[in-house]
């Protein structure tokens, strides 16, 4: 009796356990990673607290910037000082800085990447711009659009805008231009083969242009916000250096780095969920 009709039916069932078990491997290197992040996390905060402890006078200057005490001040931050109020006040600063900077950023970018002649053209004036510090624009940017928010969105919109432009013109340089010609071969209309061709195909390459740009106006997040705002993370900064209470200061520097790594995760997700569904679409398409 032949054995075939056992093989057909036992091929399936172990494609099956095969895919059943990715998830579950996948799951379990992603709790392995994690954990091993937290164990790396918790040495070094045990390190800096063991040095403070073992170098640093308990009645000096050094002794106030211990994890212990820096971790102590945050309830007083969240009740006193409205922590919760500055960190919202930042969010949102990004916010408007990353849609400016998108607004912008992307059809700049796209034009580069369709319009070779235009690109030859612009290509050494923005490298040029690129090239310059945002934070060197603080001074003309307050005496221009004065002190507050706007002078803050400009700076913050300034530094985000350089990842999103080069991130677009790769992508669309990258496009199959085969695709493009089929295209235009079968009279697609304009947005047709905007939402068709072009988006799709430039849509994972934005979005790693929007998680560079994340991680750059984080950084000039701070000091944009020392130009005479009376909110944020980097006016509470100020506040606490200038009152002396480095535990604070200490406390601040640490929901400052905590989230920015919270936001740079969001971005990855976000790559990763929307990036390869938008990769997809296009090869589906194709």
């Amino acid at each position: 009796m032949s054995n075939a009709p056992l093989e057909t039916v036992s091929a399936p069932v172990r494609m099956g356990t095969v895919r059943a078990a990715r998830p579950a491997s996948r799951a379990h290197g992603w709790v392995r990673r994690a954990l091993s992040g937290m164990a790396g996390l918790v040495g070094v905060v045990v390190i800096w607290w063991l040095a403070i402890t073992l170098l640093a006078d308990p009645n000096g200057l050094a002794a106030q910037f211990s994890p212990t005490r820096a971790l102590a001040t945050l309830p007083p931050l969240v009740v006193d000082d409205r922590l919760l109020v500055h960190i919202v006040t930042s969010l949102r600063r990004i916010a408007v800085g990353l849609v400016w900077a998108l607004l912008v950023g992307v059809p700049l970018g796209f034009l580069l990447g369709r319009v070779r002649a235009l690109d030859t053209a612009l290509s050494p004036t923005l490298q040029f711009l690129r090239m310059i510090s945002p934070l060197s624009w603080m001074p003309i940017a307050v005496m221009s659009l004065g002190v507050g928010d706007r002078a803050v969105y400009f700076l913050l919109a300034f530094a985000a805008v350089w990842p999103l432009v080069m991130s677009t013109a790769a992508g669309v340089a990258q496009i199959d231009r085969r695709w493009v010609q089929l295209g235009e071969s079968l009279a697609a209309t304009r947005g047709e083969m905007l939402w068709h061709v072009y988006v799709p195909g430039i849509a994972a390459h934005v979005l790693t242009g929007v998680r560079l740009a994340i991680g750059i106006v984080w950084i000039v997040l701070v000091p944009a916000e020392m130009l005479g705002v009376s909110s944020g993370l980097g006016y509470l900064i100020l506040d606490t250096r200038d009152r002396l209470a480095y535990s604070e200061l200490t406390a601040v520097i640490l929901v400052i780095g905590a989230l920015g790594f919270l936001l740079d995760s969001m971005a990855r997700l976000l790559y990763r969920r929307f990036g390869a569904a938008a990769q997809l679409q296009a090869s589906d398409e194709r």
